[in-house]
């Protein structure tokens, strides 16, 4: 017969248990197996008064913004709700069914206060990353580099060309965003650099930009270097999203990997942007294989002599052209960190093969880097099977930004600022590598062969 629901809903005592109602596959009782902020409360604590009310408990903080970020749940408001109505949520951070949820405000007074101070979601980031050393998911002999676009939180309709004066001292400007953009103002600028097309008044720090084929926006270049064998992230860091600054996030990330962790790779693999002669020659000076495609951009498509054409003697300085005349150079570098090596305008005016050469001026000229040594070496490492499998295993770090943005809902930023970038970046960055170590670590390593 028809079954009707006989429950009361009116009574004022219960028999329940949180821990009966989360499954025991549920990816929050994998993440919290292996999660340990038991540490967090003692590096927090020169941050909190002696006395006075007892704040809301900081780790109930760093585990709802984790469950934010591994679900794909951006907005703060949002994910105190979540947390108060879902089990597994309270089941994870921790609060009973009674235990109220924090006000979304608390967030952010911590985020710009004793948080950022502390600087305790890099400490939470590198506490996973060696939980993840500790279960053997870091090889540390290949990593691998890359970056991907990430929209600011800035309206790409309200930006002021980047010629123009403006006047950061009037109220309006006067916000956290605009106050670490002009703290970061280098006093003596590049002069290499070119001044910004557009600047954000929103948001100064993000970089306008058109990268990865998509609309022209405002965005920061989400920096991820990673180990190959498991594609853990070993560091993030923010970046206005232009490839100069992206390429320079290189040494900053291998250094601090290498102060932090002690992890310093044999190679690393990495996309043509990052492969200048600055660059290059830097991996080499660390010990490190470049196996990294030489940006070259040489070679001529108008069916003229491209500089392989030319043979380059080290022990005399010197080009051969292919009708064996010298090109030389004076020594000076210029601002393009390159030397230019010069034909003589008697030679070139009388050569037959001027018409395939230099139609168009009087004499030939190659350019080449200060540090084309690095290049060649690069080069040389290309045809290797190393190299190869370099490449197949950069594609890891394209997965992750992949994954990040469809199956964790992270396309554009809410925070501002390269504080803001950072402590987002971060989040899920260590959200990524604890849903990798809760799935790896689960595994059990493959039985030991039995000596015959």
């Amino acid at each position: 017969m028809m079954g009707r629901l006989a429950s009361d809903q009116g009574k004022f005592f219960y028999d329940f248990s949180l821990e009966d109602h989360v499954p025991g596959d549920h990816l929050l009782r994998r993440i919290a197996g292996v999660l340990d902020l038991g540490w967090l409360h003692a590096e927090l604590s020169p941050f909190y008064s002696h006395t006075g009310r007892p704040s809301v408990d900081p780790e109930l903080m760093i585990r709802m913004l984790l469950v934010g970020y591994c679900f794909g749940i951006r907005s703060e408001r949002r994910l105190c709700d979540e947390v108060h109505l879902n089990l597994a949520y309270r089941w994870f951070c921790r609060l009973g069914l009674e235990d109220r949820v924090p006000d979304h405000s608390t967030f952010s007074l911590n985020r710009h206060g004793r948080f950022r101070e502390a600087r305790v979601l890099r400490s939470v980031f590198e506490e996973v990353v060696r939980r993840c050393m500790g279960a053997g998911l870091v090889g540390g002999e290949g990593f691998a580099i890359d970056a991907s676009v990430m929209e600011a939180d800035a309206s790409r309709y309200k930006g002021v060309p980047g010629t123009d004066e403006i006047d950061w001292s009037e109220p309006r400007y006067d916000t956290r965003a605009a106050r670490e953009y002009l703290d970061a103002l280098d006093p003596e600028p590049n002069p290499a650099r070119k001044t910004p097309k557009v600047i954000s008044i929103s948001d100064p720090c993000s970089a306008w930009t058109a990268k990865a084929n998509k609309r022209v926006q405002f965005g920061y270049g989400l920096n991820y270097l990673i180990d190959n064998k498991h594609a853990v992230i070993v560091d993030a860091e923010a970046t206005p999203a232009r490839t100069y600054d992206e390429v320079v996030a290189t040494k900053t990330m291998i250094d601090r990997t290498n102060k932090r962790f002690g992890l310093k790779p044999r190679r690393l693999a990495a996309d043509t942007a990052y492969g200048t002669g600055k660059s290059l020659a830097w991996l080499m000076e660390q010990g490190i294989e470049p196996h990294i495609p030489v940006w070259d951009r040489s070679k001529r498509k108008d069916g003229t002599f491209s500089r392989a054409d030319f043979t380059y003697y080290p022990e005399r300085d010197v080009y051969l052209c292919p009708n064996g005349k010298t090109l030389k150079t004076t020594g000076k570098v210029l601002s393009d960190n390159t030397l230019r090596y010069l034909a003589s305008t008697h030679d070139c005016g009388v050569c037959p093969m001027k018409a395939r050469c230099c139609p168009n001026m009087s004499f030939r000229r190659i350019p080449r880097d200060v540090n084309e040594y690095a290049r060649d070496y690069a080069r040389s490492l290309a045809a290797t099977e190393p190299f190869e499998t370099s490449r197949r295993e950069r594609k890891k770090v394209e997965m992750l930004f992949a994954h990040l943005k469809r199956h964790m809902g992270f396309e554009r930023l809410r925070l501002r600022g390269f504080s803001g970038a950072n402590d987002e970046f971060l989040l899920a960055a260590t959200v990524q590598n604890l849903r990798r170590l809760a799935k790896l670590a689960a595994i059990p390593p493959p039985p030991i062969p039995k000596a015959v």
